[in-house]
């Protein structure tokens, strides 16, 4: 045995005295000193790489890779390590404002480029369209790699001039733009607008600083216009703050009334309740909700359904029953941590068990608006009531009142549109480019626009011009997911939000089912009346499942 030690190089002997003696110690400390051992030995660690690996490295790109890792080994998606620059992109999605220019942007075949300019902005105001690429921010060239530094480029304090050069689609040089840079809201609410049979609609597309002020503000406007039912759309909403979350749940419920408990391991259980009378009592509401519904999305549905305040309609949510809290790090990080569960006001965690990615179960067909669906089995969830009495259930997301699925792809369009996607080069771009040629070539265009087998034969030769490999017959058994995409992608261009969602409208299911509903409610309790409950139907020993007569 000596002999075998002797030969170990000394500077391995030397980490093997130090694992050890800690594993020793470690024998008779507590967990509190513990972390000061594993911390000591992980800068021994970095130390050692820093002066004595064979190449130089940057030892800050290694620290960051520890805490990544670390943080990734608690098996949580919701908890991560943020660097400044992802903190800022974090801030702005929830906090609904920053100062820059005003464009929402995308890099495509590497190009920043212009999906819209926020309306009201600086860069609206300048005359920047949806197609400009930015080639040049201050002189700086950014195409390429360099592309990726142009959004820090842009933002800076409010006053401040940014001079930017943009190739625009269809004219040739380079467009310069002189632009003082200002404060910008994030808008949580795009548009509001107002449906056949006096029903209002307000979509809702991430919970920030304001959203409550701009839903009261798109509901008292609507009202003005005379609506006489609320349809609030949460689909697509990830969540945001908590206390929006709630603020805005306030406004619905009954001064007193539960809205969301905070249970987490090392502080009492917290409750909020409603602080206000309910500023809208008599209003029937109706809240559309799908899988990508999350987080505070969550609170607020599970919060309006187990008081019988509105009716859900469309697919189980995501299923994030869970709070972050945020813990600033030096270098202006962020460590983003799950401290605690969230329940409903009758007590139903709505925290989902994520698949097992090789669980080879298979993937739920996809809708022609692009989101899987898939009718979940109720067998194993546990039951609850809601105040009224309506059988409700807990388990992974808030399932709704009434299961409307969308229009799905039968498996050889998926399939097709699959090979579409794979066969072309950065398909977003492709499709992002024809629509931007489309407006161009159109400058009459109507809502009512037609997408026909002409505009799918273009649209087919730009993919080519990609160096897809892709056959006429694969592009027209894809036509239906196409067509809609392309048409979506058109309005979007021309209209922004409100265009592009009267374009989908017609063919929304989930959508068309509450205004069919809310058209005919007088009051909320008509509303439950009309829409009936599968579930409800299933406690009363009438049997049946959640397919029941009153959904499609």
């Amino acid at each position: 045995m000596k002999k075998r030690s002797a030969l170990l190089p000394p500077g391995l002997v030397f980490l093997l005295a130090v694992v050890c003696g800690g594993w020793f110690l470690q024998k008779d400390v507590g967990a509190g000193a513990n972390i000061y051992i594993h911390a000591r030995a992980i800068d021994e660690v970095m130390r050692h790489i820093k002066d004595d690996f064979v190449e130089e490295v940057d030892v800050d790109d290694l620290y960051q890779a520890a805490i990544t890792s670390m943080v990734g080994g608690l098996d949580d998606p919701n908890s991560r390590f943020l660097t400044a620059g992802d903190w800022e992109n974090e801030r702005i999605r929830t906090q609904g404002d920053y100062s820059g220019i005003g464009v929402e942007v995308n890099n495509l075949d590497g190009f920043l480029t212009v999906m819209a300019p926020i309306p009201g902005s600086p860069a609206a105001a300048a005359g920047l369209l949806a197609g400009d690429r930015i080639v040049e921010v201050d002189g700086e060239t950014v195409v390429g790699p360099a592309s990726g530094r142009a959004v820090d480029l842009l933002r800076g304090e409010p006053g401040r001039g940014v001079r930017i050069g943009i190739r625009r689609p269809g004219t040739e040089g380079i467009i310069t733009f002189d632009i003082e840079r200002a404060v910008v809201g994030v808008r949580s609410v795009p548009f509001a607008t107002m449906l056949e049979g006096g029903v209002g609609y307000v979509p809702l597309a991430v919970f920030s600083r304001t959203t409550t002020e701009e839903v009261r503000a798109a509901i008292d406007s609507l009202a003005a216009e005379g609506m006489a039912s609320l349809i609030l759309d949460l689909r697509g909403n990830r969540g945001g703050l908590l206390t929006e979350g709630v603020a805005l749940t306030d406004l619905f419920l009954d001064r007193g009334q539960s809205i969301v408990e905070i249970r987490a391991r090392s502080t009492p259980p917290e409750e909020y309740r409603a602080e206000t009378a309910q500023a809208y009592p008599e209003l029937p509401v109706a809240v559309l909700v799908t899988g990508s519904s999350a987080s505070a999305s969550e609170i607020l549905a599970g919060a309006l359904q187990d008081h019988d305040r509105a009716l859900l309609i469309g697919s189980p949510s995501f299923g994030k029953g869970s709070v972050q809290s945020l813990f600033p790090l030096p270098g202006g990080n962020v460590l983003k941590l799950t401290t605690a569960r969230w329940f409903t006001p009758v007590g139903r965690s709505i925290e989902r068990d994520r698949p097992d990615p090789d669980g080879g179960a298979g993937e739920p067909p996809l809708s022609v608006q692009g989101e899987r669906v898939q009718r979940p089995d109720l067998a194993d969830r546990p039951r609850f009531a809601s105040a009224g009495g309506r059988a409700l259930r807990g388990g992974g997301g808030i399932v709704p009142d009434l299961w409307v699925l969308q229009d799905t792809l039968s498996a050889d369009e998926e399939r097709a549109l699959e090979e579409v996607a794979r066969a072309a080069n950065g398909f977003f771009a492709a499709l992002q480019n024809w629509a931007v040629g489309y407006v161009q070539e159109n400058p009459g265009l109507e809502p009512g626009f037609h997408i026909g087998d002409a505009d799918l034969a273009d649209f087919h030769a730009s993919l080519l011009e990609r160096g897809a490999e892709l056959s006429v017959e694969t592009v027209l058994q894809a036509r239906r997911p196409l067509v809609y995409r392309m048409g979506s992608h058109v309005a979007l261009l021309a209209w922004q939000e409100l265009g592009s969602f009267r374009r989908g409208a017609g063919s929304d299911a989930q959508l068309q089912r509450a205004v069919e509903l809310l058209a005919m409610a007088e009051n909320p309790t008509q509303l439950f009346a009309l829409a009936g409950s599968p579930l409800a139907a299933e406690a009363s020993g009438a049997g049946g499942s959640a397919a029941g007569d009153g959904q499609r």
